[in-house]
């Protein structure tokens, strides 16, 4: 029974291991042995191996009746076999190193298993390492740093080369180049490994070599043999064992005292013959004095001297400096600088302003101070020398007025509408070497000065508008511009008052007199005026002012407001002329020529005629241009007689307006046949289509004045019943005022009449006013005082009193001296009436307004009549002034009238004839009743 050893890995070597032991436990007495070969590695595919048929003792027809085949371990398979030879060859590459490593001796182990019956022959394979692999060091490069001040025998490990190779093809030795300050050591640990070292025999100096750079070889025993390499860059560390050293002891150097602050004067240098921190040096003033370090700097690292304040020549002329290095370590050294100042023009002119006159009026003269200037150079000798000047192209110029003293002043005439504002530059140059110079600007305005009329931008507008425009509107625009300024442009229009057709400009046109805008002052009819020219006056605001005229024609254009106007046939409403046409007319037979005229003018007044309506159409026609009315056709006997031709007058307007006339043609051959029919022609009713449309509007607009009439009726009716309520309130409170009149003389006798007296009461409501009727009085011009009352009194003493009016006295009766105006009943009685004479019956009637209107005018005029007969008499007992004429103004209660005194009332009456007692009785008619009167009438009647 044999053993078998198998490699591999997981669940599947277990299970192969298992199937080959049982296997073999089944199969034992058909195997028969195994056999071992031994090959180099990285033999060619298909390499000879081994011949199995040979060495297991094997036929070639046993192999393939037992279909040989081999069983590896692994899945991959490094040997296969040829059944047809016998012979095993190498199937895949095989690389020892890959399979085994440092493992040795390295084996391939599988099995040939033939069946019928089943045979099992174990085959190793020895792989033999050849030297194929070079020595590899794990770094490209080794890096080590090493103090300058490392003492010798020190110690730097170092890595191992790796050689996958396996005895004599491993590494065998190392070597190390150059040796001038290194060896190399080679040393084993317990378990037999080895590792290197790198021993430091003499001292580095950083300052000598910096960098040192060998060659580590490492070498196997393999024929041939190989090496690997690797470098060994070796950095020398410094360390401060050195001083800084200056590279002078002295510095010298001279600058102008001008020199800007922060400019660089020169630089010291120190060096150290250390590296890094240990050779960086730092610089410093030393033992310097206040000013010194005022005035200058040192740069710490790179040991610049720069100018650190103002520096003068005047004050100092050389500074002393002493400067030290000091390294990391505190080595120091030290050196001294020089530094010598030159005097230079250094000091700029200095401009001053004394007096500056801004702005200036455009018309100022020539030589006229502008300013004062105090121009200086601090600097002396030729530095100190000034020139002063401005630009040459401006109008101006600087001049000297004393020591340091300058004017500028204007050199010719300005203008400030070619340039209103100047930057002028004063320059000041010194003489020194180079010169300098200072610059001041000087911003000067100049004012403006009226000097420029306003100026359109035309010589004439023209400006068209259509007839029939609405008053006010803008029909055009008016620009104008003044090259002034302020108040000096602020320009104003206005018309130049012209008359055309004998009416001013301004009815007119009007125009804006701020923003020029012209505006219709009326509507244009083009068939009145067809153009018209207005002088516009722009005038600006300066003093004085200036103005400018332009000429505006303004252009009518016509608008197709007027219908055209028949001239022939003239319509009259009672003319029943008609044309005749014989009826052996011929066709194109010329009846009447419509004759129509159109006051427009232009297409608007291009007419064309149209026949609208005929009793016959096609018996006539109008020409369309000349309005020639022409029959068409030869008139026969069935013709009627009458015939009425309608034709429209239309023109090209747009709307076109149109006019209608009516013609009417008698077709007959002799007059008497026209004249039987000519009382036939009637002018025909022409029924508007909008009939019934007006007729609905009259409806409508009767409708509503009747209701507007029913409120306002009521709201007067309430607005009376209401004033009537506080009529009675406020009735008690209201005296009456009576009365007085004079006393009049009766003819040229001394005696005095009655005296009537009138009462008149009025209230805030005119139509509740009233005028009492007259009562006689006592001859005595006193009053009575108890007959002072109120309206209540007396309407109470009325309804105490009996209901017939009493007679009047025998003063109301006619006198052969003169009638008087009176109440009702003072009219001459007519002839053959009856009745009893005037004054002596009852009162016939109460009187009416107009009766009382009567009794005031005859009092009115009995006061005027008594003035001037007693005015003699009672002056001096009675002054009586300031009489008033009551017949002026006489008011009408309940009515809104005023009546004046009739003129022939002031003339005397003449006297009646014949006695009193004959005159018959006269009913007078009564005047017109107010509604107020009615009312008071009908209340009367009642009482």
């Amino acid at each position: 029974m044999y053993f078998l050893c198998f490699r591999g890995t997981g669940g599947s070597a277990i299970w192969k291991w298992q199937l080959y032991l049982l296997l073999s436990v089944w199969f034992h007495r058909y195997v028969d042995g195994q056999v071992r070969y031994s090959i180099p590695e990285e033999m060619t595919k298909g390499s000879f191996v081994g011949n199995i048929v040979q060495d297991l003792g094997l036929e070639v027809k046993r192999l393939k009746s037992g279909r040989a085949r081999i069983f590896s371990e692994d899945s991959r398979e490094y040997i296969g076999l040829n059944a047809d030879k016998g012979t095993l060859l190498v199937k895949d590459r095989i690389d020892r190193e890959e399979l085994c490593a440092q493992v040795a001796p390295c084996s391939l182990h599988f099995q040939i298993i033939l069946e019928n019956p089943v045979e099992l022959h174990r085959i190793d394979v020895e792989i033999l390492d050849i030297n194929d692999n070079s020595p590899v060091f794990p770094s490209k490069e080794i890096r080590l740093q090493i103090s300058e001040g490392s003492l010798s025998g020190t110690r730097f490990p170092l890595e191992n080369a790796m050689d996958p190779d396996v005895e004599m093809n491993s590494i065998q030795t190392y070597s190390l180049l150059p040796s001038d300050h290194f060896t190399l050591k080679q040393h084993s640990h317990s378990d037999g490994s080895k590792y290197l070292e790198m021993v430091l025999q003499t001292m580095l100096d950083r300052e000598t070599n910096e960098q040192h750079i060998l060659v580590l070889t490492a070498v196997d025993g393999g024929n041939p043999q190989k090496s690997g390499t690797v470098k060994i860059y070796i950095q020398v560390l410094d360390i401060n064992d050195n001083a800084p050293v200056f590279s002078s002891v002295l510095y010298k150097s001279s600058l102008s005292e001008d020199t800007p602050k922060g400019t660089v004067i020169l630089r010291v240098s120190a060096t150290d013959s250390d590296k890094g921190t240990n050779g960086e040096v730092v610089y410093s003033f030393s033992h310097s004095t206040v000013s010194a370090s005022d005035l200058f700097t040192v740069d710490p690292l790179t040991g610049e001297i720069k100018v650190n304040g103002k520096l003068d020549f005047e004050t100092n002329k050389q500074h002393k400096i002493s400067v030290q290095a000091m390294d990391r370590g505190s080595l120091t050294d030290s050196c001294k600088v020089q530094l010598d100042i030159l005097d230079i023009n250094d000091n700029d002119p200095v401009i001053t302003l004394i007096t500056f006159s801004n702005p200036i009026p455009e018309d100022a003269s020539p030589e006229t101070v502008i300013a004062m200037l105090n121009i200086k150079d601090l600097d002396s000798g030729r530095n100190g020398h000034i020139k002063c000047s401005v630009n040459s192209d401006l109008p101006f110029r600087i001049k000297s007025s004393s020591s340091n003293i300058y004017s500028l002043v204007t050199d010719q005439m300005l203008d400030r509408e070619m340039v209103s504002e100047y930057n002028i530059t004063i320059t000041a140059v010194d003489e020194g070497f180079p010169p300098r110079s200072t610059n001041k600007t000087l911003t000067l305005r100049i004012s403006d000065v009226n000097d420029n009329a306003p100026v359109f931008e035309r010589h004439s507008y023209s400006a068209y508008v259509r007839e029939n425009n609405s008053p006010g509107v803008s029909i055009f625009s008016l620009t104008a511009s003044d090259k002034d300024t302020g108040n000096n442009a602020r320009i104003s229009y206005f018309i130049d008052d012209s008359h055309k057709d004998g009416l001013s400009a301004s009815t007119f046109i009007s125009v804006n007199s701020e923003s020029g805008v012209i505006h219709a002052v009326r509507a244009f009819d083009y068939e009145q005026i067809k153009e018209f020219k207005i002088c516009i006056k722009v005038q600006d605001g300066g003093s004085p002012p200036l103005s400018t005229n332009v000429t505006l024609t303004v252009f009518i254009q016509d608008q197709n407001d007027n219908a055209p106007q028949v001239l022939y046939p003239v319509q009259t409403g009672g003319s029943l002329g008609a044309e005749m046409v014989p009826r052996s007319a011929d066709v194109g037979y010329l009846v009447t020529k419509v004759v129509a005229v159109d006051v427009d003018s232009g297409q608007n007044a291009w007419l064309s005629y149209k026949l609208q309506k005929a009793t016959d159409r096609a018996l006539f026609e109008v020409g369309l241009q000349n309005g020639e009315i022409r029959t068409i056709r030869q008139v026969i006997d069935k013709d009627a007689v009458k015939q009425k031709l309608t034709v429209v007058v239309e023109d090209n307007g747009q709307p076109s307006r149109s006019a209608t006339v009516n013609v009417n043609v008698a077709v007959a051959d002799s007059f008497p046949e026209v004249l039987s029919e000519l009382t036939d022609f009637t002018q025909d009713k022409e029924y508007n289509n909008n009939l019934t449309f007006y007729l609905i509007l009259a409806l409508a607009v009767v409708s509503l004045l009747f209701i507007f009439s029913i409120i306002s009726i009521i709201s007067v009716k309430l607005y009376r019943w209401k004033q009537n309520k506080l009529f009675y309130k406020s009735a008690a409170n209201l005296p009456v005022i009576p009365y007085y009149p004079p006393v009049y003389p009766d003819g040229t006798m001394e005696t005095l009449q009655r005296v009537y007296n009138y009462e008149v009461c009025g209230t805030t409501d005119s139509r509740m006013s009233d005028v009492k009727f007259a009562r006689p009085c006592s001859q005595n011009t006193l009053v009575d005082v108890s007959r002072m009352g109120t309206m209540q009194r007396e309407k109470r003493e009325q309804e105490d009193g009996d209901g017939e009016q009493k007679p009047p006295n025998n003063d109301w009766r006619f006198t052969q001296q003169g009638q008087r105006p009176g109440p009702s009943g003072a009219g001459p009685h007519p002839e053959g009436a009856g009745g009893a004479i005037v004054g002596t019956g009852p009162w016939p009637n109460p009187p009416t307004e107009a009766e009382q209107l009567q009794a005031l005018m005859a009092a009115a005029n009995e006061v005027s009549e008594a003035t001037a007969t007693l005015g003699p008499r009672y002056n001096a007992q009675f002054p009586m002034q300031h009489v008033p004429d009551y017949r002026q103004n006489v008011y009408i209660p309940g009515s809104t009238a005023t009546l004046t005194a009739n003129p022939q009332q002031m003339m005397p009456q003449p006297a009646l004839q014949g006695p009193p007692q004959a005159m018959p009785q006269v009913d007078v008619p009564n005047a017109a009743q107010t509604p107020a009167s009615k009312k008071k009438s009908t209340k009367k009647d009642k009482k």
